[in-house]
């Protein structure tokens, strides 16, 4: 159930939704042809802050965080690889925060899905 008109919008049972909007693919690839799928929760008056749920196809791509964004990652696996070297093995039940301008790579292994908050 998903009441996006509530003064808090709320979703229950995020891993069940599939009334997701087609976000498109990922264009800057490495390796595959990551999609993404998703459904807003909230999105600030002025563009501000943004939450939602968040789906994605595996594949490879280059990553740049342009602004703070805090994931709870519900289902799939990935990992992601800081431009450092610094590895996140992502798997379900993984909570994970990317500051702005965090750059690297992702490698989605089996689509994941994800509720994230970006401020």
């Amino acid at each position: 159930m998903t009441n996006l008109n509530s003064t808090a919008p709320h979703v229950h049972a995020p891993l069940t939704m599939d009334d997701l909007t087609d976000w498109g693919a990922i264009d800057n690839m490495i390796e595959g042809q990551s999609h993404t799928f998703g459904k807003l929760l909230h999105k600030g008056s002025r563009g501000e802050s943004e939450c939602g749920l968040w789906v994605c196809t595996p594949g490879k791509w280059e990553c740049h965080v342009t602004r703070d964004e805090f994931c709870h990652f519900l289902e799939g696996r990935c990992t992601y690889v800081h431009e450092s070297g610094d590895v996140i093995e992502i798997m379900p039940d993984t909570a994970a925060f990317f500051p702005k301008d965090w750059k690297g790579t992702c490698t989605v292994h089996e689509t994941i899905k994800k509720v994230y908050m970006i401020r």
